[in-house]
């Protein structure tokens, strides 16, 4: 048992001896932290303490081996047995002394590790410090640089807004003026569409009357015109202050053509019969004298309006009565027209967006400049993808 001690002994001494020099070599099973060597002396050097008792408690002692051995031959024996004992503990003592200075070694050089891996530490420490300064140091002119940039880009996009704002309002004009450019280029086409639609109507009437009529009809016609003009010669000589003149029968049958195809107020078709030619007394003779309902005709003239073009419901009334209806057949009118005010804003919304451009609030105001309530406006704005 003695020797099995003495052989744990031993090792532990080599393992502790080289744990001191190359700690991870013999800790390699631990953790990284615990790989240090107060660790190794505190394993393996209790181990070399508690392997050297054990021997000693082991070792029988001589005076038991001669008190049960009897003659000479075991006197002899015990003093060789005493004598190994003996050398043996001056090689433990040697090999003790050789630990001793191997552990001194070994700690010197773990206290010239430890006195390094301090200076390392602190030039690591300063290392760090030093990055830290610069890094903070870089940091601050990132900023100073950050806000400088946010600063100009504030100030870009103001004189972007203030150069948006401004462009929206001389677009807002532009658009104003183009809009009465439009509608005054529109009232001018449809002044043409109509006057070429009657003139090709008159014509057409008149080639289907002249193939209509063969030569004895119109030798017919043209007896009975002069008998025409003689009985109104004769009635014109009779009764030259009451009798209704060949150009106000004309005016009212031209009123009375015009109105089968369109729609005029009163003071539109009177003007419209002085463009014609007539006078303004016979014109006005000729609006008199026919039968019509000038609330009908203004809820025809708006429902045509709302046909090709979008109003708000006080901008139609507005174009009503500068087509010449009184102010009450205007709202009579509005008031008796099927029409979705809603569907008008978008409608106008989208026509001002195809030829300008515009903010949501802008759009909105030129909405409401317009006639429409804000309600609608807004909802229009929304329904173009503001």
């Amino acid at each position: 048992m003695e020797d099995l001690f003495l052989l744990l002994f031993l090792v532990s001494v080599l393992v502790l001896f080289v744990g001191l020099i190359r700690p991870n070599l013999v800790l390699k099973w631990g953790p990284s932290e615990e790989k240090q060597r107060k660790k190794v002396a505190m394993y393996f050097g209790s181990a070399v303490i508690i392997f050297l008792i054990l021997f000693g408690i082991s070792t029988e002692p001589v005076e038991e081996n001669v008190s049960n051995v009897a003659g000479t031959e075991l006197a002899e024996e015990a003093d060789q047995q005493v004598e190994a004992e003996r050398e043996e503990e001056e090689r433990i003592a040697a090999e003790e002394a050789e630990r001793e200075e191997e552990e001194r070694i070994a700690a010197e050089e773990a206290e010239r590790e430890e006195e390094e891996r301090i200076a390392a530490e602190e030039a690591e420490r300063e290392e760090e410090e030093r990055i830290a300064a610069e890094e903070a140091e870089r940091e601050e002119e990132e900023r100073i640089a950050a806000e400088k940039a946010e600063r100009e880009e504030e100030e870009r996009i103001a004189a972007e807004e203030a150069a948006r704002e401004e462009e929206e309002q001389i677009a807002v004009e532009e658009a104003e003026r183009e809009e009465e450019r439009i509608a005054a280029e529109e009232a001018e086409r449809e002044e043409e569409e109509r006057i070429a639609a009657e003139e090709a109507e008159r014509e057409e009437e008149e080639r289907v009357a002249a193939e209509e009529a063969d030569r004895e009809e119109e030798e017919r016609i043209a007896a009975e015109e002069a008998e025409l003009e003689k009985e109104e010669e004769r009635v014109a000589a009779e009764e030259p202050a009451n009798a209704e003149t060949v150009s106000q029968q004309q005016a009212v049958n031209t009123a009375k053509d015009y109105l089968s195809f369109t729609s005029f107020s009163k003071s539109g078709l009177i003007e419209q019969l002085e463009f014609e030619g007539f006078s303004k007394e016979d014109a006005t003779y000729g609006v008199e004298n026919i039968e019509v309902d000038w609330q009908a005709q203004a809820v025809e003239t708006a429902e045509h309006y709302l046909s090709f073009t979008s109003f708000s419901k006080s901008g139609l009334i507005g174009q009503l009565e500068f087509e010449g209806f009184s102010n009450e057949h205007a709202e009579y009118a509005v008031e008796n027209i099927t029409v979705d005010w809603s569907a008008q804003a978008v409608q106008m919304a989208e026509h001002y967006l195809s030829f300008s451009s515009f903010s949501r609030s802008g759009l909105i105001e030129q909405l409401e400049f317009e006639g429409f309530s804000n309600k609608d406006a807004s909802n229009a704005a929304d329904a173009v993808g503001f």
